[in-house]
């Protein structure tokens, strides 16, 4: 399993980034269990430097610029030079904030130029009976990976997070059933692009409420491969415990 970490801007001092990240490589060690961090920006360098351990990292964003005058802003190039080695690109958050399809497909461009993975993250905002949101999603996966080259697509990660299981309670977010439909469904697309059995090979991760209450139940029976956690991946006992239940 994958435990993807995102920290958003919940962590704003570095003793406890440091611990989070001194947590994650005694998890890692312990249950087998992957790790990859993504702290806010600041952070990310000081914690990946001289890195030897088996807990990666990631990019919350990337900028869609290749550098120079732009102030503020963080290219692909810097992040891998600062130790990075995974983005999350199209997060729901970055697309509120103006991320359109059009960006997160070039913002996926500039990662794999760069040498970093892109975590590509997708999802409904709310479920329709007509089944709508099924198109919306395979919209947003299309629209990302059709302008890759066939090369670079089996490397790309999924991350599902339905805005509307966002902020529930373990026992209000999505069903394993539910998931399991989804997962297939996501994978059904990808092995529209992706040649041979290459679809077969992207990871598929969830993110929506994943708390140490649910996340086994989740990973049991839905076909997923790992998880995109927030704000329990910044709670040292909930993450420890959510790890060792994907054990």
């Amino acid at each position: 399993m994958l435990i993807v970490a995102n920290w958003k801007a919940y962590v704003e001092d570095i003793k406890k980034a440091k611990k989070l990240f001194s947590i994650s490589k005694k998890l890692v060690r312990a249950t087998g269990v992957d790790i990859v961090l993504a702290p806010p920006a600041p952070f990310l360098g000081a914690l990946a430097v001289r890195n030897k351990s088996r807990v990666a990292f990631a990019a919350q964003d990337i900028s869609v610029t290749t550098g120079g005058a732009r102030t503020g802003e963080a290219t692909a190039s810097a992040y891998t030079a600062a130790g990075a080695t995974y983005a999350i690109i199209g997060h729901s958050e970055r697309r509120a904030a103006g991320d359109t399809r059009e960006i997160v497909a070039e913002k996926i461009a500039r990662a794999f130029a760069n040498g970093l993975t892109p975590i590509l993250c997708v999802g409904e905002e709310e479920r329709d009976g007509g089944g709508r949101y099924l198109g919306f999603i395979r919209e947003e996966i299309v629209s990302a990976i059709e302008p890759l080259a066939p090369k670079e697509r089996p490397k790309i990660i999924v991350a599902y997070e339905p805005l509307w299981a966002i902020n529930k309670t373990a026992a209000d977010a999505i069903s394993s059933n539910d998931l399991a439909e989804m997962t297939l469904y996501i994978r059904k697309v990808l092995a529209e692009l992706l040649p041979g059995k290459g679809s077969q090979h992207v990871p598929v991760l969830y993110g929506g409420s994943v708390e140490p209450e649910n996340a086994r139940l989740l990973a049991l029976d839905s076909g997923i491969d790992g998880f995109l956690v927030g704000h329990a991946s910044v709670d040292p006992a909930s993450f420890e415990l959510l790890a060792k239940h994907l054990a």
